[in-house]
């Protein structure tokens, strides 16, 4: 007879009772750190005109050079004749690789001054996330947990945290409870699978077997307090209750009209991004959408950009206009983030450039942020950030900031450590509209 009451078989049964009943493994039930950095004093408090009510996060998986995208430095060397052009907002110039985000700049804050020490994949990609440093005693929820477990779900009946094309590194609710992980959709195009009743099983069956399940796990839960097994339990509430939900439909971008679709593109991120737009309609409070195309450009730096940029412009320009258009760009916060920059200078021998955490660039539209705003600035070639530096934190804590969170508010991870939303990292307040 299996021992539930072992360490190892509970994370067994939790897991196999989350696919079960969701039919797709949930992120998070992991281990347990910490990190900082500074920008603008702030009180901890959510700004008076908070605006935000949703988040989509677009994430850059791999690196986006700044220098060939939204820091160009005209006429250097190190643009390895790309140019720049004009953009929709006045004193703001782009790379030539994206003439459909360059109209919709006037919507856009970007933020030329993002630093970092973390210059491997990996722990960049858990800094941008977590706003903590990475280490092997625990795991720190991502800000869509964090988001979730504060604000709760816009919509009662879907999930209120939604990972769109995700890698296996994304931390995830940490240490928080498995609930407030992010739904991890594979494709975006085929939506939330394994989402249906078997067919041919009837209501009554169906609810006398959920009755008879329930039956079975009561006792396990009643002799249980590890908070996982009373996460697993929510969602097999949860998931029973989508099922029988009407707003099932918000995942299929199928539902889209001809135009819509063709504006964002059939790539498989502009198709994420549709499926983003669809999913915050519906009250979905965040939603993170990673490029599934690779901007780790060590080799070929020219060859792969001009490859890659195409659907990214596509993607960036279709979200925000169709947001603007949907009148939903004024209380969704928009943010593109990447782990790093990549080298000014290219390297000779493989024509590409390398990890460069020293400068980079994110951006951030609608949700109550200026648009047609340039906030900091990298020295000439692009190599240090020369003007109001911001980290990972910081840019996470603003956009806590737009949405309500209090930054001061701590979280008890289960071996009693407090952590907040943000760690030290304060609002950069000039953002704000």
């Amino acid at each position: 007879m299996l021992n539930l009451q072992c360490e190892h078989n509970r994370r067994v049964f939790v897991q196999a009772f989350a696919q079960m009943t969701l039919g797709v493994r949930l992120l998070g039930l992991r281990g347990e750190a910490y990190g900082a950095s500074p920008a603008v004093k702030s009180t901890g408090k959510p700004a008076a005109r908070t605006r935000a009510k949703n988040v989509i996060f677009l994430y850059m998986r791999g690196g986006m050079s700044h220098i060939d995208t939204f820091d160009p430095k005209p006429g250097r060397e190190e643009m390895a004749g790309v140019q720049s052009i004009a953009t929709s907002a006045p004193g703001i110039e782009v790379s030539e690789w994206f003439p459909r985000t360059a109209r919709q700049m006037h919507q856009v804050a970007l933020v030329r001054s993002m630093t970092s020490t973390q210059g491997v994949h990996e722990r960049g990609n858990y800094l941008a996330h977590t706003s903590y440093f990475q280490t092997p005693t625990i795991t720190h929820p991502a800000l869509g947990a964090w988001t979730l477990k504060r604000l709760g779900s816009g919509n009662p009946l879907l999930p209120g945290n939604i990972l769109i094309n995700g890698s296996p590194q994304h931390p995830g609710a940490g240490y928080m409870e498995s609930h407030l992980a992010p739904l991890p959709i594979v494709d975006p195009a085929a939506g939330l699978q394994n989402s249906a009743a078997p067919a041919g099983v009837r209501e009554f069956d169906f609810a006398r077997r959920t009755k008879f399940a329930e039956l079975l796990n009561r006792p396990f839960l009643e002799r249980t307090p590890h908070r996982a097994a009373a996460a697993y339990d929510k969602i097999h509430t949860k998931a029973v209750e989508l099922m029988r939900s009407k707003d099932l439909k918000a995942f299929d971008i199928a539902q889209e009209n001809a135009a819509t679709r063709a504006a964002y593109g059939d790539s498989t991120f502009g198709q994420g991004c549709l499926l983003a737009r669809r999913l915050i309609e519906h009250g979905v409070r965040y939603v993170e959408v990673e490029d599934d195309q690779n901007w780790d450009t060590h080799n070929d730096q020219l060859v792969q950009m001009k490859q890659m940029t195409p659907a990214a412009d596509q993607s960036f320009a279709a979200l925000l206009s169709d947001l603007h258009e949907r009148g939903l760009l004024e209380s969704t916060l928009v943010v593109m983030a990447t782990e790093f920059g990549r080298t000014p200078k290219m390297n000779e021998v493989t024509s590409g450039r390398g990890h460069h955490p020293a400068a980079f660039t994110w951006w951030l539209a609608g949700g109550g942020i200026k648009g047609g705003f340039v906030y900091g600035k990298s020295d000439a070639a692009g190599d240090r950030v020369a003007e109001s530096p911001v980290e990972m934190p910081d840019l996470n804590a603003t956009i806590a900031m737009a949405l309500g969170i209090d930054l001061e508010q701590t979280e008890t991870s289960p071996s009693g450590r407090p952590f907040t939303v943000a760690d030290k990292g304060r609002p950069v307040m000039p953002l704000f509209a």
